[in-house]
C-alpha cells in the first residue's frame, strides 16, 4: 500500500521565467504532450493578495513583481494539499480591480501538477515541493513587448502604464529577484516554447515520470 501510494503522488513541475518569457507556450505544450486530463494547472498570479480595502491610487503604487504581493503560503498549503490527494479550491484574481473576486476555481490531483509564476523559484517552501524546476529565458526586448501586447488586450491597459511598471518595478524585480532564481532551475530553456529542442526533452523526462504510475 505505501508503494502505492508513492507511485500514486502528483510529479510537481515549476515553471518560472521573466514576465512575457513564453511561459505559458511551453506550459501549453507540456499539458498538450502529457494529456489534459493528465495535468492540473496552478498560476501563481492567482494568489495575489487582495487589495479592496485600498483606494484605486493605493492598488495602483503596490509593486506587484515584489514577493510580498503575492500569498504564497497559500499557494504551498494548496500544493502541500494535491501530494495528499485532496482537491484545491484557487482564488480567482481580477487585474483590472486587483482584486479577488467571490468566485474560485477547483483544481483537481492529477499525474502531473504545473507551478507556473515569474517567482515560484524565488521561494524556498515552494521550490522544496517540486520536482523539476524549470526557467524560461528570453531576451528582455522580446519579453518587453510580449508584455505590452498581453497587457493592452486583456487586461485593459494603456501602454504608457505598461511602460511606467516596466521600468520603476518589473525590470528592478526581475533583477532582485527573478534572474537569480534562474540558479534554483534543473533546466533553463532559452527562447521559451521556440526552443523546440529543449521543449522537447523536457516533455520526454516527464512523459518518462508521469507513464511511472
Amino acid at each position: 500500500m505505501e508503494r502505492e501510494a508513492q507511485e500514486a503522488r502528483p510529479v510537481i513541475i515549476g515553471v518560472a521565467g521573466g514576465s512575457g518569457s513564453g511561459k505559458t507556450t511551453v506550459v501549453r505544450e507540456i499539458v498538450r504532450a502529457l494529456g489534459p486530463d493528465r495535468v492540473t494547472l496552478i498560476q501563481h498570479d492567482s494568489y495575489y493578495l487582495d487589495r479592496s480595502g485600498m483606494t484605486p491610487a493605493e492598488r495602483a503604487a503596490v509593486n506587484y513583481d515584489h514577493p510580498d504581493a503575492l500569498e504564497t503560503a497559500l499557494l504551498v498549503d494548496h500544493v502541500r494539499d494535491l501530494l495528499r490527494g485532496r482537491p484545491v479550491r484557487v482564488p480567482v484574481y481580477d487585474f483590472a480591480t486587483h482584486t479577488r473576486t467571490a468566485d474560485a476555481v477547483e483544481a483537481a490531483p492529477r499525474r502531473a501538477v504545473i507551478v507556473e509564476g515569474i517567482l515560484v523559484l524565488t521561494d524556498p517552501e515552494l521550490r522544496a515541493l517540486m520536482d523539476i524546476r524549470v526557467f524560461v529565458d528570453t531576451d528582455a526586448d522580446l519579453r518587453l513587448i510580449r508584455r505590452l501586447e498581453r497587457d493592452v488586450a486583456e487586461r485593459g491597459r494603456s501602454i504608457q502604464s505598461v511602460v511606467a511598471q516596466y521600468l520603476d518595478s518589473v525590470r528592478p524585480m526581475h533583477l532582485e529577484f527573478v534572474e537569480p532564481s534562474k540558479r534554483y532551475a534543473h533546466l533553463i530553456v532559452p527562447e521559451g516554447g521556440e526552443n523546440t529542442v529543449a521543449v522537447d526533452m523536457l516533455i520526454t523526462k516527464l512523459r518518462s515520470i508521469t507513464s511511472a504510475a
